[in-house]
């Protein structure tokens, strides 16, 4: 014996996503890949880590590529 159908209890809309995603889900990986690409196209800036902590060579990095 089939089951009866039930209708939708919400109309169907059109046009538009039915998930959105926050800001943050576009941009983390944009910067990301940005991040990596600009590594693969200058390898001139690779280098061996010295005694020196890596982080913080990071972030003169980082400071050093910000306009401001």
């Amino acid at each position: 014996m089939p089951a009866p159908a039930h209708p939708r209890a919400t109309p169907e809309r059109r046009g538009r996503s039915a998930a959105e995603l926050p800001w943050w889900a576009l941009v983390l990986p944009t910067v990301a890949f940005a991040v990596l690409l600009s590594l693969v196209l200058d390898p001139s800036d690779a280098h061996a880590v010295s005694g020196r902590i890596p982080f913080l060579d990071v972030l003169a990095q980082l400071r050093q590529a910000l306009p401001f």
